[in-house]
């Protein structure tokens, strides 16, 4: 992110990357994901769609930010690309990114398939309105 924080994006169906554990993981599924041993947040948020509660999507998002000050947070969804390049565009927004720029820059940041339906590309404009609102 252009404060300097950084954010690993990554997808539940492949291993755990070697390194250092997340001390925070924000993960966006549709179903509850397996207990892990570091601090996470689940967000209900099926595949392709949305995230079921905008409200709390808004909260775990600016807490995600928050810790990525002192801590590594890890970001994850089934594939690593939809939900996850959706939630980094939102992070991105709120490190100061402006909204019409958010996709473009998480796709040449993290991956070029990232944010992957045109609902998903709104949704990153309506949260850009609702954290500056």
């Amino acid at each position: 992110m252009p404060s300097g924080r950084l954010f690993r994006g990554r997808g539940l169906a492949r291993p755990l990357p070697a390194g250092p554990r997340p001390g925070f993981a924000l993960y966006l599924l549709g179903d509850e994901p397996p207990a892990v041993t570091w601090t996470s947040r689940w967000l209900h948020w099926p595949d392709y769609g949305l995230p079921t509660d905008r409200d709390a999507t808004a909260e775990a998002f600016r807490e995600a930010w928050e810790r990525a000050e002192t801590e590594r947070v890890e970001i994850a969804c089934g594939g690593g690309h939809g939900r996850t390049g959706t939630s980094l565009a939102c992070l991105a927004v709120l490190d100061g990114v402006p909204a019409k720029e958010a996709v473009s820059f998480v796709r040449h940041h993290y991956d070029h398939n990232a944010v992957e339906t045109p609902w998903q590309q709104r949704y990153v404009t309506r949260f850009a309105d609702q954290a500056h609102g």
